[in-house]
């Protein structure tokens, strides 16, 4: 193993060549026989990709079965406060004066009578989602890299989010249902982690980034498909939502338990190499199948001791200080990414009439959003993209709050969709960032840390929508504190190395050896620059 003196020699090629050498073997191994990107890598990665779908309709449902319908007043002694621009609320009404222009199953609001109890209670059921959501990523991230790996945690959480989901259709309360929103928030927390780094660890390294798009197309899908099904079932109960979006996410759950293969990557980090010759035999060529067994048996992972602890993956990002001031970085950044990413889809219902047509069209945004991030990751700058879209999402949602005018109320709009196109290309870049960021070891930790840093984001999102709808501040509430936020968080970018183009590492020490031969790549490029200066 060459010395880091002979890298502070080199020349550019010859720099990364060694790099090569020293975070590659595995790497490079795997690529050979999975690089080609066949039939059955791709299948893998979109049946893999399909939970995220799942997760969308779960994420999103609460925009429609907890959406405050439209009143009109039965008592004719009302008429004139109802006709008055003073009276913008129900609640500053008697309850029996008015009534709801639609059925009053249609909605939990309705239904329980939610809007007059103040934003906690009108918001505890989306906020108790992403509560659990925080914590089923702190408690069940690590079990990824550590006993269960990446495809059995995502089919336990895959039924834990589905079969409560399907009980929330049941509930008779406020309180049970804000209980199985937790419950299905908790189990839906590893769901996009588990298939993002599945979906990218079976792939080669040209095409790991392409592949991760895949499913932030299906995450899309789902987004889209919960207003033609709020449409279509238009008028019947909310309870008609939450069973027709669970049931397909438990069949689901059996289709990847019997059809997909675990990660060779992670197998191989826990030493189980049969298993992981086993795996890349069933998705390599014909051609290449008989080296496979010779080839990887040779191969030392350098076995980390560690993995051994279900929680000593936290730990070691935590102990580690390059470890530590990355996931910390890149924490905030999601953080405002998330305030954001899930507050403007509960709160556009407030900037157009109709809540199936804007919440289409805030889907729809995620389409070109997904595509440019698939066609463009690799020409992207990480570090660059995500400052630009952060600010550009931010500023974008400040012009929402003043923009306020009845006559303008298309560009209000137009903007709010340009805000939330930002607002998903940086969440797209940021999950793609991270891939990178870290090791293979503690990569679906560090992910799942960084998701509950979004999540953690969406948890004030619902207060602050509920918190609004009785008070007429412009849209200040809501997206002057979301654009201010993100603007704040993305800052933090500057903090991140850049990525694009890096070899991806499987163990801590590889990492940390890759970030000394960069660093002393920099200080020899500076060195050589100030040598080319003339003295004068």
């Amino acid at each position: 193993m060459a010395d880091l003196s002979d890298l502070l020699n080199s020349d550019d090629s010859q720099t990364h060549s060694l790099l090569e050498k020293h975070t590659g073997t595995l790497d490079e191994t795997i690529e050979r026989y999975i690089g080609s990107f066949g039939w059955a890598q791709l299948l893998q990665a979109i049946v893999v990709s399909f939970a995220w779908v799942f997760d969308a309709q779960q994420t999103f449902i609460s925009v429609f079965a907890d959406a405050e319908p439209t009143w009109h007043c039965i008592d004719p002694n009302a008429y004139s406060y109802c006709n008055s621009t003073i009276i913008t609320n129900s609640c500053k009404l008697p309850r029996n004066a008015w009534t709801w222009n639609e059925p009053m199953q249609t909605s939990t609001v309705s239904e329980w009578d939610l809007s007059c109890l103040g934003p906690a209670i009108a918001g505890l059921p989306t906020s108790s989602f992403f509560s659990g959501c925080l914590l089923g990523g702190l408690v069940l991230a690590t079990l990824a890299d550590s006993s269960l790996g990446r495809k059995n945690l995502l089919v336990i959480s895959c039924l834990m989010m589905s079969l409560s989901a399907f009980l929330t259709a049941f509930s008779p309360n406020i309180w049970i249902y804000s209980i199985l929103r937790f419950i299905t928030g908790f189990g839906r927390a590893t769901i996009g982690t588990c298939a993002l780094v599945l979906s990218t660890e079976i792939v080669g390294k040209s095409r790991r980034d392409k592949v991760g798009i895949i499913g932030f197309i299906c995450f899309t899908l789902g987004f889209l498909s919960l207003p033609a099904m709020a449409y279509f079932t238009r008028g019947s109960s909310w309870r008609v939502l939450y069973i027709l979006t669970s049931v397909p996410a438990v069949i689901y759950s059996i289709i990847v338990h019997f059809m997909v293969h675990e990660s060779p990557r992670w197998l191989m980090v826990q030493g189980r190499k049969e298993e992981a010759i086993t795996t890349l035999r069933s998705i390599a060529s014909t051609d290449s199948y008989d080296g496979i067994s010779t080839s990887l048996s040779g191969i030392s992972t350098g076995l980390e001791q560690w993995n051994a602890d279900l929680y000593f993956a936290m730990k070691i990002l935590w102990d580690k200080k390059w470890a530590f001031r990355r996931l910390s970085a890149v924490m905030v950044v999601s953080f405002g990414v998330g305030m954001m990413y899930y507050g403007i889809p509960l709160g556009v219902g407030n900037l157009a009439s109709s809540l199936y047509l804007s919440v289409t069209l805030n889907a729809l945004s995620e389409l070109p959003s997904s595509l440019i991030t698939y066609f463009l990751i690799g020409r992207l700058k990480r570090r660059s993209s995500m400052l630009f879209f952060t600010m550009l999402s931010g500023v974008c949602s400040i012009m929402c709050v003043i923009i306020h005018d009845e006559g303008r109320q298309g560009l209000r709009i137009g903007v709010e969709l340009l805000s939330f196109f930002s607002t998903c290309t940086a969440f797209d870049v940021l999950l793609i960032y991270t891939l990178e960021l870290f090791p293979t070891c503690v990569r679906n930790s560090a992910l799942s840390m960084v998701r509950q840093a979004l999540v953690f984001g969406g948890i004030f999102s619902p207060i602050l929508i509920a918190a609004e709808r009785g008070v007429d501040d412009n849209g200040f509430l809501s997206y002057g504190v979301f654009g201010l936020v993100i603007c704040v968080c993305g800052l933090f970018t500057v903090c991140l190395p850049e990525t694009r183009g890096e070899i991806i590492c499987d163990t801590m020490d590889e990492e940390e050896q890759k970030a000394k031969i960069s660093s002393s790549s920099g200080i020899l490029k500076a060195s050589n620059s100030k040598s080319l200066v003339p003295h004068v």
